[in-house]
C-alpha cells in the first residue's frame, strides 16, 4: 500500500478521520494525500459583473482552507509520515474519485456523518457515492459517534 487518499470536509470531525488515516499509513508505510474538495465557484465569480466582495470572500475562504490542510500535513509530517495536500474545486464525489485515479490510490479513508431519513434523501451521502463507484477499497469512519 503506497497511497492513501483522505478526503476531508474541514469540520470538527476531521480530527477523527485523520487519526484513523494516520494509523493505517504508519502501519503500512503509505503516503497520505489530504484532499479537500471546495465548492465550485458561482457562475458570476469569474466575471467583472460579479460583486467584488463575493470574489474576495471566496478567495479568503480558499486561502483559509489551504492553510488548514497545510497545518494538518505539517503535523503528520512531524510524526514521520509523508503527506501531500490537495485543494480541488468541483463536485465532491466525482472529484474524490478523479483524484483517487490520478494518484493511484490504494485506499480511501473518509468520514461519514451518519445522516438518515430525509436528511440523507435530500443531502445525499458522499461516502455512499464513493462506495457505490466500487473502484477502491474504502475505510469509512463514523464521525457522528463518540470515540
Amino acid at each position: 500500500m503506497k497511497n492513501i487518499l483522505v478526503p476531508l470536509d474541514l469540520k470538527a470531525e476531521t480530527e477523527r478521520v485523520l487519526e484513523e488515516a494516520r494509523l493505517v499509513a504508519a502501519a503500512r508505510g503509505a503516503k497520505l494525500w489530504l484532499l479537500h474538495v471546495a465548492a465550485p465557484n458561482p457562475d458570476f465569480v469569474g466575471y467583472e459583473a460579479g460583486p467584488q466582495y463575493i470574489r474576495d470572500l471566496r478567495a479568503d475562504t480558499l486561502k483559509e482552507e489551504h492553510a488548514q490542510l497545510h497545518a494538518m500535513a505539517a503535523e503528520l509530517t512531524g510524526q514521520g509520515l509523508e503527506t501531500q495536500v490537495l485543494l480541488v474545486m468541483g463536485s465532491t464525489s466525482e472529484t474524490i474519485l478523479r483524484e483517487a485515479d490520478r494518484i493511484g490510490a490504494d485506499l480511501i479513508v473518509m468520514g461519514t456523518h451518519g445522516r438518515r431519513g430525509l436528511a440523507k434523501a435530500f443531502l445525499g451521502s458522499t461516502s455512499d457515492d464513493v462506495l457505490r463507484a466500487n473502484r477502491y477499497p474504502v475505510l469509512i469512519i463514523p464521525t457522528h459517534l463518540e470515540p
